[in-house]
């Protein structure tokens, strides 16, 4: 009798045993698991903080580096300003050189845009040697006088001021704007036109039609501007290759003396005024 119950509390305790084990094994592994999974997903918010941090300050600096390009120093206009200015008021502009025309006797003259507009400056005060630095992207402020000259709005008799900065305008493309009121607001931006027709300029010394003259009325020789016109919608419309801009070495002036008659291009250049819309044009391609 006491040795079947010895055998019995033996075998109780042997079970007993075998059962707490169990119990250990399972609750440590469950425990485990848990861990991993909640290690594993305190690493993905850490790194999901990080990602959205890391983004957010890239957004920062871009908008800081956007808000300092366009902030203006103090007494300088913005373009809206400068817009509304009248005739010969003096008018302090900050923008950035987009391409020099000319340099003589100390004098020269450029195409300027910030984001807002674009100002042409004529025979501003300027060393040869300054002259040289006012490579394109260049910011400068400019103090002068706003003028016209036959519909051509300008600064003259500035001066102007080198400052740290640099921006190079996109070709807008104001195709759509000709023959519109609208046009005239973007005078003096770096634009583009599409898909144009070239039309005759003039005739030749036998009474041929020709693609372009030189000078307005044929009447120059290779190395002067050359005029020639384009339609588009049954309008035509002059533009004009700058000599003092693109002389007769550059591939816009060669691009043009080889236009033909129904030519279908594309052109870039700068929305000069004279007696109307009368483009300074810098690029000529075959239309896309």
């Amino acid at each position: 009798m006491k040795k079947m119950t010895w055998l019995f509390l033996a075998s109780a305790l042997v079970l007993a045993s075998a059962g707490c084990g169990g119990s250990k094994t399972e609750t440590t592994a469950g425990t485990t698991a848990a861990e991993v999974v909640t290690t594993a997903a305190a690493e993905t918010t850490v790194a999901e903080t990080t990602t959205a941090a890391e983004t957010t300050t890239a957004a920062q600096k871009e908008t800081t580096a956007a808000e300092a390009a366009a902030a203006k120093s103090e007494g300088v206009m913005t373009y809206e300003e400068y817009a509304a200015a009248d005739l010969d008021t003096e008018v302090v502009v900050e923008t950035y050189v987009q391409a020099k025309q000319s340099w003589w006797d100390n004098k020269a003259t450029v195409y300027t845009q910030d984001e807002d507009g674009a100002y042409f400056v004529y025979n501003m005060a300027c060393s040869e040697e300054d002259y040289a630095k006012l490579t394109p992207g260049t910011k400068i402020k400019v103090t002068g006088y706003k003028g016209e000259w036959s519909g051509e709005v300008e600064i003259m008799d500035a001066t102007f001021e080198i400052e740290e900065g640099n921006y190079i305008a996109p070709a807008e493309d104001v195709t759509a704007l000709l023959g519109t009121e609208e046009l005239i607001e973007h005078q003096n931006k770096f634009v583009s036109f599409k898909g144009m027709t070239v039309e005759a300029a003039g005739k030749d010394d036998n009474g041929n039609d020709v693609a372009f003259l030189y000078s307005w009325d044929g009447s120059g020789q290779d190395g002067d501007d050359l005029y020639f016109n384009v339609s588009l919608n049954g309008e035509t419309y002059t533009f004009t290759v700058e000599s003092y801009l693109c002389d007769n070495t550059t591939d816009v002036y060669k691009a043009v003396k080889e236009l033909k008659i129904g030519d279908k291009i594309d052109m870039e250049g700068f929305l000069y005024w004279y007696e109307g819309v009368n483009p300074h044009i810098t690029s000529v391609t075959a239309a896309k």
